[in-house]
């Protein structure tokens, strides 16, 4: 009697979401929406100057103070959210794109193609992502589609090993010996039935992977190799907002960095939320 009492209550906190993750998703669909809706909320646009009101505190006018060249920070940090956003979730899809091909290449394949590809990303491992980052950025040119493109093939191997790695689990598996009995070809059953089985734990490991993807670019962006003024990128605010510590004022560069921070945050806690359920569910 003990046991079938008890069962009900286990299986409903097993089920509750911990009150970390609630917060943390409501931090990140208030930003979203903040993103979405920054041409309705921001009080001014993000690139009026106003040279008299340089280094203004909080206030009526300026709800979270003024930069060194008069811009709202609050109205900067609303429209910074689209790019700290959107460019991450670029970046991971050139990165799920490539990564899940490379994975399920060398997994199904195995033999002198899995080598070949292991030894590709051993080789992309042996360079930091940033370096590898900044080396790209030096032949191409600075900017924000240049850091994308080259994080996002950054990115590319730390995918393809997970790929590679869930994919030999599934391959497996009895179904794949089932369809390979009925005729039908390794392409085919790797694009109809082998990768969308690998959706959920893929699409719980990118989400994790979401927060250091914003935190790269947001460093690209402060070292001068990301977005460029006059972007409202929230690594490039942390940079343009250095200077006027110096001077006392705090809020240029902490409000960015607040955000930046939250948003990491919140994704890594919803991140790792997430890749437990959808791993489990598997």
């Amino acid at each position: 009697m003990s046991a079938l009492t008890l069962a009900p209550v286990r299986v409903g906190k097993e089920a509750r979401r911990p009150v970390s993750v609630m917060i943390a998703g409501a931090v990140l669909v208030l930003v979203i929406l903040a993103a979405v809706l920054a041409p309705v909320l921001a009080p001014y646009a993000p690139d009026a100057i106003d040279l008299s009101a340089s280094l203004v505190g909080t206030g009526g006018e300026h709800l979270l103070g003024t930069d060194s060249s008069g811009q709202d920070l609050l109205s900067r940090a609303l429209y910074g959210a689209r790019t700290s956003l959107i460019a991450p979730i670029l970046l991971l899809a050139i990165a799920a794109l490539l990564g899940v091909v490379l994975g399920t290449l060398a997994a199904w394949r195995g033999g002198w193609v899995d080598t070949l590809v292991s030894r590709l990303t051993d080789v992309m491992y042996a360079f930091p992502g940033l370096l590898f980052t900044v080396m790209i950025i030096a032949v191409f040119g600075a900017g924000m589609t240049t850091s994308v493109l080259a994080l996002g093939l950054a990115y590319t191997p730390t995918v393809a090993k997970y790929t590679r790695s869930v994919a030999l689990a599934e391959r497996r598996k009895p179904y794949i010996d089932a369809y390979r009995v009925q005729g039908m070809g390794g392409a085919r059953i790797c694009a109809r039935h082998l990768v969308p089985n690998l959706g959920r734990s893929v699409i719980g490991y990118l989400v994790v992977l979401f927060g250091e993807a914003l935190m790269s670019l947001a460093t690209l962006s402060y070292l001068g190799f990301g977005a460029q003024p006059p972007s409202s990128d929230w690594g490039l605010m942390v940079q343009e907002g250095q200077a006027a510590v110096v001077q006392g004022a705090l809020l240029p560069a902490l409000v960015p960095g607040f955000a930046i921070a939250l948003v990491v945050v919140s994704f890594n806690v919803v991140g790792v939320w997430a890749a437990d359920r959808l791993g489990s569910r598997r």
